[in-house]
């Protein structure tokens, strides 16, 4: 799940999500559950989906001009959909996970986690306006009272619903499942075909070969965040990008699995507790290997001392992004010794 560094209560509460409060643009239609309407459809007749809270969009036509948190564009960027605007929770021009692709005709929105440019968004005439949910708990509890991943709150969310309807992809659980609702979304907005299935091909092949590094290097990691406060531990199984490569074979340090939800938070005076690793892989958006150098109760580390330190990259939850992740993930471990 992606940190919010502006706001210390997202982290604490693992960035809990939004009610889907979907108001109608032109021909929406009301909320069924997912298994009362399939998936989605295009046809001359026009456009319908329902997305992974079982709100059903139907359209005179297939969306073109979409609007998307950074996530949830670079997926459909990934898969050949092109947005017309995006908003983020840190500065997009800057965001390298956009430096391969074309922005020169994307209208940057927001470059602040909820700070979105409402009139640029309502000049844009979007279509569908596309962002996440983000589960309360690991059952996957859906918070009435939260609004929706990147916004600011539930007034900022209507606004932006009275301009284009909102549709949300689920990010919790399951890493596969992300993918797929990600791929099922680029699809019925005109992705090819034969790209997704040479995306899915490349990340069977990149996934193979770190479940066959993961076995040979035998690495515990840790999955982390770390700031003044102290180390927020990434809960394996709540994090998707955690749980796909957990089953994978990677060995994640999750010394409380059935605590808390998504972060197991340790004081710095308590950090030593989940110092010894052979390997961690740090947030970009927090403390990095010369301030963990500083904290006396972490300092030692077996992993920070012989400098198997490495930026924890949280890429799109897309088979081409993912395989390209997976490769990252493997080269860290294959570079990596067991000195715990």
């Amino acid at each position: 799940m992606p940190l919010l560094a502006s706001t210390k209560r997202a982290l604490r509460v693992a960035l809990v999500p939004a009610v889907a409060l979907l108001l109608a643009l032109g021909g929406c239609a009301s909320s069924t559950t997912p298994e009362a309407a399939p998936a989605s459809s295009a046809s001359a007749s026009g456009w319908t989906y329902t997305d992974d809270l079982g709100h059903t969009f139907s359209l005179d036509h297939v969306p073109s001009r979409i609007v998307g948190f950074a996530d949830q564009a670079l997926s459909l960027m990934s898969y050949g959909v092109q947005p017309v605007g995006v908003f983020g929770r840190m500065d997009v021009a800057s965001d390298p996970r956009f430096s391969g692709y074309d922005m020169s005709n994307v209208t940057i929105l927001g470059n602040t986690y909820g700070e979105i440019d409402l009139e640029a968004l309502a000049a844009l005439q979007p279509d569908l306006i596309v962002t996440a949910q983000y589960p309360s708990d690991r059952e996957g509890t859906i918070d009435p009272k939260e609004p929706f991943y990147g916004l600011k709150d539930l007034e900022q969310q209507k606004k932006l619903e009275a301009i284009a309807p909102i549709l949300t992809i689920k990010v919790g659980g399951a890493g596969l499942d992300v993918i797929e609702s990600n791929t099922k979304l680029a699809l019925s907005l005109g992705a090819d075909q034969a790209k997704v299935d040479a995306d899915k091909q490349a990340y069977e092949t990149s996934a193979a070969n770190l479940s066959k590094v993961a076995k040979e290097k035998n690495l515990l990691v840790a999955a982390m965040y770390a700031d003044a406060d102290g180390v927020y531990l990434v809960k394996t199984a709540d994090e998707p990008e955690t749980q796909l490569y957990a089953s994978l074979g990677v060995n994640y340090l999750d010394p409380n699995p059935d605590g808390d939800y998504y972060w197991d938070i340790y004081s710095w005076e308590n950090a030593g507790k989940v110092k010894n690793v052979d390997v961690i892989l740090i947030s970009s958006e927090g403390f990095q290997k010369d301030d963990l150098l500083k904290q006396a109760t972490f300092a030692d580390s077996p992993a920070l001392v012989a400098g198997q330190i490495y930026e924890r990259s949280q890429s799109i939850l897309s088979y081409g992004q993912q395989a390209k992740n997976i490769d990252v993930l493997a080269g860290q471990l294959e570079k990596s010794n067991k000195v715990t």
